[in-house]
């Protein structure tokens, strides 16, 4: 797949601001890959990718997802800018002819993250929250959560959750169970494998 031709595709579908975001987490995604040893093409694909549905009003994410038979779940009919993963899959893989299934869902659950993702999902999900034009100002603990990505990207994945999870507050309607399921998998995950560990 041509590189120059899908940041043409989504520069049109973008505005400047979104399009710089979107260009430091293909980078970003780049660097992870190659930390962790992914396929670096996919993940530069996937995080410049990530966003393509990303600047459309809340009106039309539903439209599209309904025109499109998209599943629209309680939390997104209530916050459907959470819809501009799943239809920005749908379009990369309809508009961009983007097959690689890797790829779409590491688009589809960039923002929620789901349970036992995968390298590539894991490598965008962070990447998305790293990438060098986020502002430390909104978060002081991006620097932390930076170095903790090119070393532990399951404890970066937690850190990022509880932060996310911290920021909607008690606010049920804007909570995605996903985030939370994703989160308890992480978390389990992390205990069993200390666990296991300390056995050896």
């Amino acid at each position: 797949m041509d590189i120059i031709y899908l940041q043409n595709k989504v520069r049109e579908k973008l505005t400047t601001q979104r399009y710089i975001h979107t260009l430091g987490v293909a980078s970003t995604s780049f660097c992870l890959a190659l930390r962790y040893g992914a396929d670096y093409n996919k993940a530069n694909i996937a995080g410049l990718l990530h966003d393509y549905a990303k600047c459309m009003s809340d009106d039309v994410l539903l439209s599209k997802c309904r025109e499109h038979n998209l599943p629209i779940l309680e939390v997104e009919e209530n916050n459907p800018y959470l819809l501009h993963s799943k239809l920005g899959a749908y379009y990369a893989k309809y508009e961009l002819n983007i097959e690689d299934e890797d790829i779409l869902n590491a688009i589809t659950y960039h923002t929620t993250g789901r349970p036992n993702m995968s390298l590539l999902e894991k490598i965008v999900f962070v990447a998305d929250y790293i990438e060098p034009n986020r502002s430390e100002k909104r978060n002081h603990n991006l620097q932390r959560i930076r170095k903790l990505s090119f070393s532990d990207i399951d404890l970066a994945v937690i850190d990022i959750l509880e932060s996310t999870l911290a920021y909607l507050g008690d606010d049920k309607s804007k909570i995605d169970t996903r985030t939370l399921d994703t989160y308890n998998y992480y978390i389990d995950n992390i205990k069993n494998k200390n666990r296991m560990d300390g056995n050896r």
